[in-house]
């Protein structure tokens, strides 16, 4: 992709829906895909950093406004810089917080969306990260109203250890960082800090309760935890035309903590998994948006458990769907028919584990074989379509070689050459010459007995026909050799006599 397209956008219903274009980028993606979203209030600097883990200077709108910039879901898939065979999809979601758009619902939401679609989830703020900021990240404290794990939940189920099998790993970006990493006089990591901001208070009053509940989900629902803390990374004049600046531009210290992200983004961020640790490709990535965005149109809480069904049911269906095209275009690009059923069964069977070897590719948590055996049954059905061509077109082939040969034989009995004495003899032998040459010319067709048995059951009648006939006259002649020569008047009513017997015995 050289540039990002929105991948979740409201309708004119105000309904988010899945755009079908970056649906379309989606499905042509095979391989695994390592899912980096960005999460933000709005105009805290999330797009440059994405565009950043891009490789590019501009790609996602940064903007220079108190306005934010960007709406929905924003994608942009590139090769993976360090990992051959996947493909990174970057997800810059729109700022939360925006007074101007005044819908915290839509805010939960998007925030929802980017943890359910990500492998790795980036946060981003400004300036320190404490009580206030904490607080602004109230999202996280909503996840288990607005995000189901199972599709029945038992009361006393203890949900967070089913949210961190799940959910991504979290990394804090803390903008603008002005404040020296230290506790006392102890020098401390970006890490220790996100960790020493996130210690809980004892007690159990309600002001307690407040301040630890967000540190507590931070804790619980996300196992592996990474912050980094950037400094300004130009003057504010200069901030305005972020996109026009080059690297000499930046802070050198900005510029140094931005490559240890993205380096750390790209050696440490696993691919997009979903229950049961199977590893997603971008073709599932889109039909999984589409499930949880759905979901939350018809007024559902998205449930993992349930989209994974979802999942499976629409890659299996389409599994199904390209392993038999798979199957077809090969059988049809190597069979020349009429063929020997041998070859058209040897052909069948290396095609026909070449198809399962794409739906096997292709599927998704098919474990009792469901889809498989569908595939097998529609391909067993194309087959024997197959064999049934097979032979119409043997049959189609032996007709006209049967039609060319025998066409000596239809004339005489049509011109009546075979009406005469020793004329079934002549016929038989004709018909046996005949044969012999029609099946030498149809040695290799599958149907040529079969074709062959059919005619000469029909010619049966004809060849009657002429044995009676022949059978006449040869009596007639016998009876004219023993008459006595009479006048030639007689002679002549004799041979009329003849021919009316003959002409009879034809009728």
């Amino acid at each position: 992709m050289s540039a990002p397209v929105c991948l979740i956008e409201n309708d004119e219903n105000g309904q988010l829906h899945v755009r079908k274009e970056a649906k379309d980028i989606l499905d042509g993606i095979t391989e695994p895909v390592v899912v980096v979203s960005v999460v933000g209030l709005y105009r805290t600097g999330k797009s440059y950093l994405m565009n950043r883990l891009a490789g590019q200077q501009s790609g996602f709108a940064l903007g220079s406004t108190i306005e934010s910039k960007t709406k929905g879901i924003w994608m942009w898939c590139v090769p993976h810089p360090y990992e051959e065979g996947q493909t990174l999809v970057l997800l810059d979601t729109e700022g939360l917080g925006d007074v101007r758009k005044g819908d915290e619902k839509h805010d939960t939401w998007i925030f929802c969306l980017a943890v359910l679609l990500s492998s790795t989830l980036v946060y981003n703020s400004l300036g320190v990260i404490d009580n206030t900021a904490l607080e602004k990240l109230h999202y996280v404290t909503e996840l288990t109203e607005n995000i189901r794990v199972k599709a029945e939940e038992s009361q006393d189920e203890e949900k967070s250890a089913d949210f961190m099998r799940v959910f991504p790993s979290f990394v804090w970006a803390v903008r603008d960082f002005t404040l020296e990493l230290k506790i006392g006089n102890e020098p401390i990591t970006s890490d220790e800090y996100l960790e020493s901001a996130l210690t809980l208070k004892s007690g159990c009053s309600p002001q307690t309760e407040q301040y630890n509940l967000p540190r507590r989900c931070l804790r619980h629902f996300f196992a592996v935890r990474k912050c980094f803390v950037f400094p300004r990374p130009a003057s504010t004049q200069n901030m305005r035309r972020m996109e026009e600046l080059t690297e000499k531009d930046l802070d050198s210290e900005f510029l140094e903590q931005a490559n240890i992200f993205c380096h750390y983004i790209y050696e440490c961020a696993d691919p997009k998994t979903v229950s049961g640790g199977r590893v997603i490709t971008g073709t599932a990535l889109g039909n999984l948006a589409e499930v949880y965005v759905e979901a939350i149109r018809s007024g559902n809480v998205p449930c993992l458990e349930n989209a994974v069904v979802s999942l499976a049911k629409i890659q299996n269906v389409r599994a199904v769907e390209e392993a038999l095209q798979f199957y077809m275009t090969e059988m049809l690009g190597m069979v020349q028919l009429p063929m020997r059923p041998e070859e058209l069964s040897d052909i069948h069977t290396d095609v026909e584990k070449k198809a399962i070897e794409v739906f096997i590719t292709m599927s998704f948590n098919d474990n009792d074989q469901i889809y498989q055996r569908e595939l097998m049954e529609k391909i067993h059905y194309e087959y024997q379509q197959l064999c049934q061509q097979n032979q119409e077109e043997s049959i189609k082939q032996c007709k006209a070689v049967l039609h060319e040969v025998f066409d000596t034989l239809e004339k005489g009995v049509f011109d009546g050459s075979y009406l005469k004495s020793g004329g079934y003899r002549q016929y038989r032998d004709m018909l046996g010459h005949l044969t012999n040459d029609y099946r030498a010319r149809t040695r290799s067709q599958i149907m040529s007995e079969e074709v062959l048995s059919k005619f000469l059951k029909e010619k049966e009648d004809i060849g009657n026909m002429i044995l009676q006939a022949d059978q006449s006259l040869s009596e007639a002649e016998q009876e004219k050799e023993g008459t006595v020569q009479i006048s030639c008047t007689l002679l002549s009513f004799n041979h009329q006599s003849k021919l009316s017997v003959i002409h009879k015995t034809v009728q």
